[in-house]
């Protein structure tokens, strides 16, 4: 019953936590006021979303492209190159999302070299789902992940010093593949862990319920075993007290007899 209580609290708060993130996300897209190109570096931020404008240029260096991405029903791929801005850290900028063929051949992700302005949304990188390992090196040069983990990509990229967020630029852009600002695809939004949550729950009620029913019905056999059971015979106690109390006087006439033989 406890694990599932504590499983219903974990549900209802990851619905708590993803609305937060839903909020903070609509904010900034609302708003679209740029913040300094600083907050790529601050740590205190790494769960936070700020529109940006950063100006510099993309880094010859491979892209990487983030496996198991669906979109409409469709299997693909999320598309990434690293961005270097002139006054802050290296980041990673989302390209969005590109459709994977019966062969799952990696499309080509072309390097925007004259493109030297980007205006986006800075984020989170995408929840971790099944995380098989380091990133694989494809054709071409690319890499292919299966999460977009920055500490990790620091080493794969050669850039020790990759932003901990993300950069996707609206799909006005105009370069890139398919993208919006949806920032919960391929995870769960917050009403399905609300209804998760009461399932923890309702199980949990379930459990306490039947626990209740069946320490009753223990209860109840213990009374009706202590009913059953016969009553003591007072006069049958009576009579052994009595034959206890005359048994010292016919041991002293035994003795008497014997002394007289």
């Amino acid at each position: 019953m406890a694990l599932f209580a504590r499983l219903g609290v974990w549900q209802y708060e990851k619905a708590g936590e993803k609305r937060a993130m839903l909020a903070d996300a609509a904010r900034a897209l609302n708003d679209r006021r740029p913040q300094p190109p600083s907050v790529l570096n601050d740590r205190d931020r790494v769960g936070a979303y700020d529109w940006v404008v950063l100006r510099g240029r993309f880094a010859d260096a491979p892209a990487v492209l983030l496996d198991n991405q669906q979109r409409g029903g469709r299997v693909g791929v999320r598309a990434y190159r690293v961005f270097l801005p002139s006054d802050a850290a290296p980041v990673l900028v989302d390209l969005g999302w590109s459709p994977l063929p019966a062969d799952r051949t990696m499309p080509q992700v072309p390097r925007d070299d004259a493109r030297t302005t980007l205006a986006g949304l800075l984020m989170p990188p995408p929840g971790r789902g099944l995380d098989f390992g380091p990133p694989v090196g494809q054709p071409g040069g690319q890499w292919l992940a299966t999460a977009i983990d920055p500490a990790v990509l620091r080493e794969t990229l050669k850039q020790p010093r990759l932003a901990p967020r993300v950069l996707r630029p609206p799909a006005e852009a105009g370069f890139g593949f398919e993208r919006d600002f949806d920032i919960l695809p391929n995870t769960l939004p917050p009403e399905r862990h609300i209804g998760y949550a009461v399932q923890w729950f309702g199980l949990a009620a379930t459990v306490l319920i039947v626990a209740l029913i069946l320490e009753r019905r223990r209860r109840r056999a213990i009374r009706a075993a202590a009913s059953a059971t016969p009553p003591t015979n007072p006069s049958a106690r009576t009579l052994t007290q009595s034959q206890r109390a005359a048994s010292p006087a016919s041991d002293d006439a035994r003795d008497t007899e014997t002394k007289d033989a």
